[in-house]
């Protein structure tokens, strides 16, 4: 059993701090979750938002990092969402990794109902991936 996950998308921006949020809810304290990214990006707003209606959140002590502050080795799993993260997880953790093209809400046109509807898409992809994944939690 993978006792441990990193999700990695390109900043740890949007999808891999959200996909670690959503898992860490749902694990309690039966895995290690954390997230990163290939480069470190910002905080983005967005997120609280569509992590509080599920019932998730990223806690005060996050911070956006990159993989080069992060020991990916030493994790069990570590999920890609993007095509790049995986290229860059698969170099550090081979053999770890599984990819889940997911895409990113921010590039979605339009005003703010059609921006958090793309994060809340984006969500409940995740939401969905993550129980098919891990269905003993």
């Amino acid at each position: 059993m993978v006792r441990s996950v990193l999700f990695v998308c390109n900043m740890n921006s949007v999808r891999s701090p959200m996909a670690a949020a959503l898992l860490a809810r749902r694990a309690g304290d039966a895995l290690l979750v954390d997230s990163a990214g290939v480069y470190e990006g910002g905080a983005d707003p967005f997120i609280d938002i569509v992590l509080a209606e599920a019932g998730a959140r990223l806690g005060a002590a996050y911070e956006p990092k990159s993989l080069e502050d992060v020991d990916v080795a030493a994790f069990g799993l570590v999920v890609a969402l993007t095509a790049e993260a995986a290229d860059e997880a698969r170099r550090l953790a081979p053999g770890k990794v599984e990819y889940w093209p997911i895409e990113n809400p921010s590039d979605a046109r339009g005003g703010r109902d059609e921006a958090l509807n793309a994060y809340r898409a984006v969500r409940d992809e995740l939401s969905a991936r993550i129980r098919a994944r891990f269905p003993m939690l």
